[in-house]
């Protein structure tokens, strides 16, 4: 596989001679895998880049329908990895087999999600305005615009989900639906998972016919930087920590060319608990919403890490038998020793903070994460405290008990950008409280009515953003059908001879697709 520039064969090393070795690990022992990576060079790092840059002319051209076959395929290559593929997932990572299993399921899905749009051609965004030469007092020209792919896109994996948002994951179906090769960057936290997902992109590709370098990855620490600021790349999807995205979408910024980055970073997904709600269901709530915040161990961007509800008997109960719900759930093993680290870091500024206290959970030790609950101040929100605010990536929530309807309007005012929002409530409480959602809608990507926004269905409505920090960028979506738009640009053609048209455009509609044409919606073709 050495003609893919950058990337590793599992368990060899084709570049010189003493370069440095990466170890895969297992995530609930430490101990070493029999997976061998090595730390790609600067020459290699560009050799990726410039691969992909190759590649683009012939992989944008290729007719939808071929982009298609080429994203199936994939989906069929991922759905053939056997058991001992997802044992070496879970080694890895220490989720559990239903979880990868699933997750499989969900990165194969949304690839054959991106083909189907491909085929619809919606995505195209065709809009044709004919000519009117006797238009008083002036003629108007033939425009015609469609969509195009952007160009080389660097993704980087996220480490809390190592199917469906790393090498085959959501960034990189979007982009390559696109039309946009890929230079993925693999996370240090399950490389041999990476290594196989990515030979069954490349079996895909030479399968499907698809352009040499298509598809490239690269590994180790530090080589980031180098990609974002290649000038063949165009655009670069992540999933992570604030820290980091702000850091690609700076540099990004600071290129003589500055391109755009579609970060998501953090989140803390406030969930409000309205009176009546509380006062009908409020033991089930603290139940359902414990099992929210432990799910795989906390470690997902939604995962519900601020809980606000107006001061009553109902919302007391309701805090005590979430203290006896978060009490008594175990301790978990998480994704790698740094997640952990990260973890007791945030516990720590927690518990250290004079105005928040700690209501639930035993003192972390070990290799496994406890869950935990605190209780802040809500002027702390009304403030603005940049603690409360930050995400804790794990097992804990914080309450946030608020006086009135007023004081927890100017709570909400006080949260940065989110992905998601719940509001928890009875029928009266939203008569009482309707306006509380024009507020998050100015705050959220998503807004949630009585569930838990763990879970996120990859579809054509769903959106998964929102305004920073949640992400770089609050005009896009990382998961759903969507996310196709953040490497695409419109492309206008003037007075353009039928012939040399893209067919999206052409009189005949070869396609048949559906086209915005004169301001009238149609199939039709054109005279």
């Amino acid at each position: 596989m050495s003609d893919r520039i950058g990337y590793n064969i599992i368990g060899e090393l084709f570049s010189a001679a003493g370069s440095v070795t990466l170890q895969s690990l297992d995530a609930s022992t430490g101990e070493a895998l029999p997976f061998r990576f090595h730390q790609a060079t600067a020459e290699e790092v560009e050799s990726a880049a410039h691969s992909a840059e190759a590649a683009y002319p012939a992989f944008r051209s290729l007719p939808a329908v071929r982009r298609a076959e080429f994203l199936d395929a994939i989906a069929d290559e991922l759905d053939g990895l056997g058991d001992d593929f997802v044992a070496i997932v879970c080694r890895e990572t220490a989720l559990p087999t239903g979880r990868i299993q699933g997750e499989r399921g969900r990165t194969s899905g949304q690839m054959r999600l991106f083909a189907k749009v491909l085929r619809r051609g919606d995505f195209h965004g065709t809009r044709i305005d004919r000519a009117l030469p006797d238009r008083q007092p002036l003629p108007r020209v033939d425009l015609r615009q469609c969509r195009i792919g952007l160009g080389p896109v660097a993704v980087f994996g996220a480490s809390n989900f190592p199917l469906a948002f790393s090498t085959a994951g959501g960034d990189t179906a979007s982009a390559l639906a696109a039309g946009c090769p890929v230079v993925f960057k693999a996370h240090s936290g399950h490389m041999a998972t990476a290594a196989f997902v990515g030979e069954a992109i490349l079996r895909a590709a030479s399968k499907t016919g698809m352009p040499a370098g298509v598809f490239n990855m690269i590994y180790g620490s530090g080589v980031g930087e180098a990609l974002v600021k290649h000038p063949a790349i165009q655009a670069v999807g992540f999933t992570g920590s604030l820290h980091g995205g702000r850091a690609l979408c700076d540099m990004a910024a600071a290129r003589p060319q500055p391109i755009p980055v579609f970060a998501e970073m953090s989140s803390i997904n406030p969930v409000v608990l309205l009176p009546g709600a509380l006062a009908k269901r409020g033991e089930q709530i603290a139940r359902e919403l414990a099992d929210s915040v432990v799910l795989g161990c906390g470690q997902f961007c939604t995962n519900p890490g601020l809980v606000i509800g107006i001061a009553s008997p109902d919302f007391s109960l309701f805090t005590a038998n979430l203290i006896a719900e978060i009490g008594q759930r175990p301790a978990q093993t998480m994704l790698n020793a740094g997640t952990l680290k990260s973890y007791e870091k945030g516990l720590a500024a927690l518990h250290a903070h004079p105005r928040i206290r700690h209501l639930a959970g035993q003192p972390q030790e070990g290799r496994q994460a406890l869950p935990h609950l605190f209780q802040a101040d809500a002027g702390l929100l009304i403030e603005g405290d940049e603690l409360l605010q930050e995400e804790v990536f794990g097992p804990v929530t914080v309450l946030v008990e608020v006086a009135d309807k007023a004081e927890l309007i100017r709570a909400l005012q006080g949260l940065r950008g989110q992905l998601t929002a719940t509001l928890t409530a009875e029928p009266d409480d939203l008569q009482a409280h309707g306006d509380l959602l024009s507020l998050l809608e100015q705050k959220v990507g998503r807004v949630l009515f009585n569930g838990y926004p763990t879970g996120v269905e990859v579809c054509d409505a769903m959106v998964h953003g929102g305004p920073y920090p949640a992400t770089s960028d609050a005009r896009g979506t990382s998961v759903g059908t969507l996310a196709i738009d953040r490497f695409l640009r419109p492309v206008c053609y003037q007075n353009c001879p039928d012939a040399l048209l893209p067919d999206v455009l052409k009189n005949a509609n070869p396609l048949g697709i559906v086209r915005l044409v004169d301001g009238v919606t149609t199939r039709e073709a054109l005279a």
